[in-house]
């Protein structure tokens, strides 16, 4: 056993210098193509640099694209290009994760696999499946070395990042190493993925308590499932963007937005996470008229005080009360110091001109687009910084959601006010349980 543990350690180390070299290699080639003349924006340059380098570095670019409080515009805005999409390996390459992962060979655990992916990200493939009682599935199974090269390509980050903050004390960001830390605990819980099937069931729970029959989770397939293999029940349904499909199963598209909305809302106090990845693909109108919430990998965690406070701060920053919106962001913003609320209020009217003539319709149903909201997000955070107050990054997951849903509401419900419909909830106090009506046609 002995033997045996120090030539995986000695394996891991290898491929851990390798990785090194590997990262210094794609380094030095930018830095050669930039001496050379070949000079993009900084913002690019990194961003092009990250989607070399692979799984880590896209996810990371992926973090700096939804974390505007934590990162420069430019850099926000560049990375909001990174896709998480990759080219498929071949099952072949993949089908030694599932056999070592649930300890059988596959043709004993599954009646079929097919070997043509669903989807293919950075971190893993999906693969659809049927199990040998004859139930459709899907599987989540996570690339080769993938967790290895995290684990690498994260320690060297940290490292760097203590370096830099050493030699350069002074710098913009002086809590570099912090942020690579949250980051690193971001990431290694989406390579983890009995903590993924965790969500789902927590999720589940909170479904089942709150009496919600309206919306499901796929079904998780415990004795299919581990660390770096998740089966789950397969959804047969279609993206709550596709407005005509979706009236095949809805005979009300609006009421099933609603639904979404309410049931997203009511997570954020009554369950353990909230799901924060609510992008068209993984919100799903199913063939039965229910809708289907998929892919639990990201997730994010806020106090029940701390949401209150969010939907305040929106809230006054659609009508463009100051006062509100400071008082809010002191209860959102983390800050070690006592915030002069006077001084606050006066920087925030000096950006008023931005969203003083915004009302709520205009903000959620349209006039107003992602861009203008993300450079008033971004103005914010600044003051709040000036005021030693700092965002957590729940804090952006959560506008970025809301964002999401602004979308879902110029498609189905683009008469629907945010802040002002009855049929919304949006301090998940009380979901209102009107049934979604199937569309037989």
């Amino acid at each position: 056993m002995a033997t045996n543990n120090s030539y995986v350690t000695m394996t891991n180390l290898f491929k851990g210098m390798f990785r090194i070299g590997q990262t210094g290699s794609v380094l030095a080639q930018a830095g050669l193509r930039w001496l050379l003349g070949d000079r993009p924006t900084l913002p690019r340059l990194l961003r092009e640099t990250f989607e070399e380098l692979g799984a880590t570095y896209i996810k990371l670019g992926q973090f700096i694209a939804s974390s505007p409080s934590l990162f420069p515009e430019a850099y926000v805005a560049e990375f909001q290009s990174c896709l998480d999409q990759t080219d498929p390996l071949p099952f072949s390459l993949l089908r030694p994760v599932v056999e070592a992962d649930l300890g059988r060979p596959i043709a004993t655990l599954f009646r079929s696999v097919e070997e043509k992916p669903l989807a293919s990200a950075s971190i893993a493939q999906v693969h659809a499946a049927v199990t040998t009682t004859g139930e459709s599935v899907v599987l989540k199974i996570q690339k080769p070395g993938v967790a290895n090269i995290l684990v690498t390509d994260l320690n060297f980050l940290y490292l760097s990042a203590r370096v830099v903050e050493k030699l350069f004390p002074y710098i913009q960001f002086a809590s570099l190493s912090a942020i690579v830390e949250e980051i690193q605990g971001c990431m290694m819980e989406e390579v983890d993925f009995f903590k993924e099937a965790n969500n789902i069931r927590q999720f589940q729970s909170f479904l089942a308590r709150t009496g919600n029959t309206q919306v499901v989770v796929p079904r998780v397939y415990g004795a299919l499932s581990g660390q770096k293999v998740l089966t789950m029940e397969r959804f047969y349904g279609v993206s709550l963007t596709d407005l005509e499909a979706i009236r095949q199963y809805s005979a009300d598209p609006a009421m099933t937005l609603i639904t979404a909305m309410n049931t997203w809302f009511a997570s954020l106090t009554q369950c353990e996470s909230f799901h924060a990845d609510l992008h068209a693909g993984n919100l799903m109108v199913l063939t039965d008229g229910r809708l289907g919430f998929i892919d639990f990998g990201i997730v994010g965690r806020i106090e029940p005080e701390t949401w209150k406070a969010t939907m305040q701060f929106m809230e006054s920053l659609s009508v463009g009360d100051v006062d509100t919106m400071a008082a809010s962001m002191v209860k959102i913003g983390i800050t070690r110091s006592q915030v002069d609320l006077k001084r606050l209020k006066a920087d925030i009217r000096s950006i008023q001109h931005l969203f003083g003539s915004m009302d709520a319709d205009s903000m959620m149903s349209g006039m107003i687009n992602d861009q203008q909201i993300n450079r008033i997000l971004l103005d914010i955070v600044a003051v709040g910084e000036r005021h030693g107050i700092r965002f957590p990054r729940a804090f952006a997951l959560l506008v970025k959601q809301v964002l999401y849903f602004d979308r879902y509401i110029k498609i189905l419900a683009p008469d629907l006010n945010m802040f002002d419909d009855g049929r919304l909830d949006l301090l998940g106090e009380d979901i209102p349980l009107t049934p979604l009506k199937f569309n037989p046609l």
